[in-house]
């Protein structure tokens, strides 16, 4: 994990305001969601990408039919494919 050396207050409804330098760096624009994990007792904030219907995984997706897929899944599903041709 990278240190920023940038704190910020939450305001009284929970919010943060991430920096616009971190906002710029990361590619994070207005209305971009954000997906929220917890590690203990930090909170980890993440830029959402739509990931693999299937596994979740969000590197190397591939549309098919509306539905994002990885390279994994692509292959254990035409290995199915082509088990069930037979």
């Amino acid at each position: 994990m990278k240190a920023t050396g940038v704190a910020r207050q939450v305001d009284p409804l929970g919010r943060i305001v991430l920096p616009m330098e971190l906002r710029k760096t990361l590619g994070i624009r207005p209305k971009d969601g954000m997906e929220i994990f917890t590690d203990g007792d930090r909170i980890i904030l993440r830029k959402y990408e739509r990931g693999c219907i299937f596994c979740a995984e969000a590197e190397d997706v591939q549309e098919f039919r509306g539905k994002m897929i990885c390279p994994a899944c692509r292959e254990e599903l035409a290995a199915k494919a082509h088990v069930g041709v037979r």
